[in-house]
């Protein structure tokens, strides 16, 4: 059964000059020749993506959309239409935004966090910026210390309300944001509390306890290689110039300098940090 608006993977039924035909059970799905991959032949399986031509016909694709079914992301508008706006996904034939499903009216090159859903009566993949009706943190599918996908949804006064996994809603607090970031930015993460009572969900970015560190000190030990094993970074300085060059915390930062150090891996200068063996 082949999927709509999601990656299948699939067998080449015969080659014709303008393409491969894929088995979907039927008289087969074109690949045409652009995408075709090199050297595929029949009875050889390709990993295809498959949505709707401008035709209403089905229509597979090596290029790599934007999203995919159920995911929610931050598209550009192409084209405006009394019935509603084209986006760019990133494959040849752009993403339609119903006029209904429009918060606020598109305009040209306006971006738009949307989520990308089946619509039920035309069979056709579709996005909509209403998403609301597709969160829900009733029932949890997350639990504390999960690892999980991030996108900002909103600014709020206590910090951003993130979208986790595509499912829930939960807020990461200011005191958790060491750069800039606005809606549609997307990073890992993972679930810092869950409160009981009503679900509601507290995140952090990065990794969490000792993973994180392992990570993060990795990190620091590779850059320290790429920059002849000296960062002019140390625990004076800024967290957001720490932010910006290693992509963490300054306080997750002075955790790792530490685990590091004592592993005599590096060595403490006055103005930055050096590799032991430098």
């Amino acid at each position: 059964m082949v999927k709509v608006g999601e990656y299948n993977l699939l067998k080449v039924l015969r080659a014709v000059d303008f393409g491969l035909y894929l088995d979907d059970g039927n008289e087969g799905i074109l690949l045409p020749k652009r995408f075709v991959p090199a050297g595929a032949k029949e009875g050889d399986e390709i990993r295809v993506f498959v949505y709707h031509d401008g035709e209403d016909r089905l229509i597979a694709t090596t290029q790599t959309p934007k999203g995919i079914l159920g995911d929610i992301v931050k598209l550009r508008t192409v084209s405006v239409t009394p019935q509603g706006a084209f986006l760019d996904w990133g494959l040849m034939k752009d993403i339609f935004v119903p006029k209904s499903k429009q918060q606020t009216t598109m305009i040209p090159n306006g971006e738009y966090l949307v989520k990308i859903y089946l619509d039920e009566q035309t069979g056709r993949i579709a996005a909509t910026e209403k998403l609301e009706p597709f969160l829900s943190n009733d029932h949890l599918t997350v639990k504390e210390l999960d690892i999980v996908q991030l996108t900002v949804y909103r600014r709020t006064d206590i910090g951003y309300v993130v979208i986790i996994n595509n499912q829930h809603t939960g807020v990461l607090h200011f005191n958790e944001i060491y750069r800039n970031i606005t809606s549609g930015d997307q990073f890992t993460g993972f679930i810092k509390k869950i409160y009981p009572a009503d679900n509601k969900i507290d995140v952090s970015a990065g990794k969490p306890g000792y993973n994180r560190v392992e990570d993060e000190a990795e990190k620091i030990m590779r850059l320290l290689g790429e920059n002849n094993g000296y960062l002019p970074y140390y625990d004076k300085s800024d967290p957001e110039d720490i932010y910006s060059f290693f992509g963490m915390s300054k306080k997750t930062f002075k955790m790792t300098l530490g685990n590091l150090y004592k592993q005599k891996k590096i060595s403490l200068e006055k103005t930055g940090i050096k590799l032991a063996d430098h």
